[in-house]
C-alpha cells in the first residue's frame, strides 16, 4: 500500500505502445507504385501467401491473415480498438509485406540481385509512402517507422531524406537473418548515421523470425530453432555500433532494439565491458583482438548504451521489470505488439498490472509515457487530454493481478506477459544502478 499513499488513484495514465503494426492491405499498394511496376505487382500479387495471424475483434478464434486484418489498415477502426485498449500513442513498425517480398516475410527481405533490389526498393518506398499517409490520419498519435534497404548507401540515404520529408522521424534497419546478414560497422555506412543523427531520424532494429515457418519441409524443430536463433540476430548490431566507435562519434544518434526482450541487456553489456577492460591490459589476447577498438573509446561499452540505446520491450513481463535498474530506468519503454496474436490485445490492462502492479508511479510513467515521448517526440501535454478520458486509471495499474486472474496460455491469450507462472517479490529491486 506504500505505492498508494497520498496518490490520487482516480488518475488516469498516458499510455504510449512503442511496438505496434501496421500496414495496407494487399492490393492496397498498388497505387503507391509507379505505373510501369503495376502488371508486376498484380502478377506478384496473386501469388503472395501471408502464414501470419492477427488478432480480429476481441476473440482469438478470429485470428486472420495480416493483409486481411482491419486493424492493420483501417485507420477509424483501428483506433476504436487501440483508445478501448487504453492507448493514446503508437510506434508503427511494419505490418503487411511491401510489394515483391517472399511469401512469409513482413519485415525487410534483403535482396540478393540486383532485379531483385529494384523491385523489393519500390516496394518499400510504397510502404513507406502508405504509412506517411497512415500517420498523418491522426497527427501527434502515430510515429511511423520507415522501412530502408542498406545495398546502396546513396539510395538509403535518399529514401531517408525521402521519408523525413513526407514527416517520418524513424527508420528500420534490414532484419540479420542467415541470407542478409549486413555489418553494421562498415565504414559504408558512416554517411547513415550522419544523417540520422542530422535529421533527428531514429534508427530501428526489431525482432525478426529466424526460420522457416514451413515445418513440413523443414522439420519439426524449425520454429522452436528460429525463435532461439531469432535472439541472436535480433540483438546482433548493438556491439557493431558500440565497438566500431559509431556512438562515439555521434553521441546523438538515437538507436531502438524493439521486441528483442529485456532480461539479456544486462548481461550482454556485462561481457562488452569485460571485453573493454581486459583489451587494456597489454600483452592480453583481449588487447591482441580488441585493443585497436577500445583505443578509440573513452567511455565503456555500457556507457554507450546509457547514452544512445533504448529497449522496446513489447509485452513486458514481470522478471523483466524486475531489472529494470540493472537495465536502464530510462532506457525502457512498452509495447503492446497490436495487432499480433502473441502481443497484450485484448488483455493490455491485466498485462500492465502484471508488469506495474508495484513498480512506482513514476517509474511507471517513465516507461509508459516519458520516455517514449523524450525518443520520438510525442507530446504529453496534447496526448494527456486524451488519456484523462480512456487512458487506465492508477487504481487499476496498482492493484496485483490475482494469479487466477492471469488470462490462460494458450487459450485466452498467446502473450509472453501471461506465459510464465506470478512469482512473489519480482516487481521489487532492491537497488538502483
Amino acid at each position: 500500500m506504500g505505492n498508494r499513499k497520498g496518490r490520487d488513484m482516480s488518475e488516469r495514465l498516458l499510455v504510449i505502445s512503442a511496438d505496434c503494426h501496421a500496414g495496407a492491405p494487399l492490393y492496397g499498394y498498388r497505387e503507391y507504385l509507379p505505373r510501369h511496376w503495376h502488371r508486376e505487382f498484380d502478377a506478384w500479387a496473386t501469388s503472395f501467401s501471408d502464414p501470419w495471424v492477427e488478432v480480429e475483434e476481441r476473440d482469438l478464434k478470429f485470428g486472420v491473415s495480416s493483409f486481411d486484418s482491419r486493424i492493420s489498415w483501417d485507420s477509424a477502426y483501428r483506433q476504436k480498438v487501440l483508445e478501448a485498449d487504453g492507448i493514446v500513442g503508437e510506434v508503427l513498425f511494419p505490418n503487411t509485406a511491401p510489394p515483391f517480398f517472399p511469401s512469409g516475410v513482413l519485415s525487410v527481405a534483403v535482396p540478393q540481385t540486383l532485379p531483385e533490389y529494384e523491385r523489393r526498393m519500390a516496394g518499400i518506398r510504397a510502404h513507406n509512402t502508405w504509412l506517411a499517409e497512415f500517420c498523418h490520419d491522426l497527427p501527434g498519435r502515430r510515429v511511423g517507422v520507415a522501412q530502408l534497404f542498406l545495398n546502396n548507401i546513396d539510395d538509403t540515404l535518399a529514401e531517408v531524406e525521402r521519408i523525413r520529408g513526407l514527416g517520418l522521424g524513424s527508420v528500420l534497419l534490414p532484419a540479420d537473418t542467415p541470407g542478409g546478414l549486413v555489418p553494421l560497422y562498415q565504414p559504408r555506412l558512416e554517411p547513415l548515421w550522419e544523417l540520422c543523427e542530422d535529421l533527428g531520424v531514429v534508427v530501428h532494429k526489431h525482432a525478426n523470425f529466424a526460420g522457416d515457418p514451413n515445418t513440413d519441409e523443414f522439420g519439426i524443430g524449425a520454429g522452436a530453432i528460429g525463435k532461439i536463433e531469432g535472439m541472436t540476430w535480433n540483438r546482433r548490431g548493438l556491439a557493431h555500433l558500440i565497438m566500431a566507435g559509431v556512438f562515439e562519434r555521434y553521441p546523438n544518434l538515437k538507436f531502438v532494439m524493439t521486441e528483442t526482450m529485456a532480461e539479456w541487456v544486462p548481461d550482454y553489456l556485462a561481457v562488452c565491458d569485460r571485453l573493454y577492460e581486459a583489451a587494456k591490459v597489454p600483452g592480453s589476447s583481449e588487447e591482441f583482438f580488441g585493443g585497436p577498438a577500445v583505443t578509440r573509446l573513452p567511455k565503456r561499452p555500457s556507457e554507450y548504451f546509457a547514452m544512445n540505446c533504448w529497449i522496446g520491450a513489447s509485452f513486458m513481463t514481470a522478471a523483466e521489470s524486475a531489472r529494470r535498474y540493472e537495465i536502464g530506468l530510462d532506457r525502457l519503454m512498452w509495447g503492446s505488439d497490436l495487432p499480433h496474436s502473441e502481443g497484450t490485445y485484448p488483455h493490455t490492462l491485466e498485462a500492465l498490472r502484471v508488469v506495474f502492479a508495484s513498480v512506482p508511479l513514476e517509474e511507471t510513467k517513465l516507461i509508459l509515457s516519458e520516455t517514449p515521448a523524450a525518443v520520438y517526440g510525442f507530446d504529453l501535454g496534447t496526448l494527456q487530454k486524451l488519456a484523462d478520458e480512456i487512458g487506465p486509471l492508477v487504481d487499476d495499474i496498482q492493484t496485483p493481478l490475482a494469479p487466477e486472474d492471469w488470462p490462460k496460455v494458450p487459450g485466452e491469450s498467446l502473450c509472453s506477459t501471461f506465459a510464465a507462472a506470478p512469482l512473489p517479490g519480482l516487481h521489487a529491486p532492491t537497488s538502483q544502478r
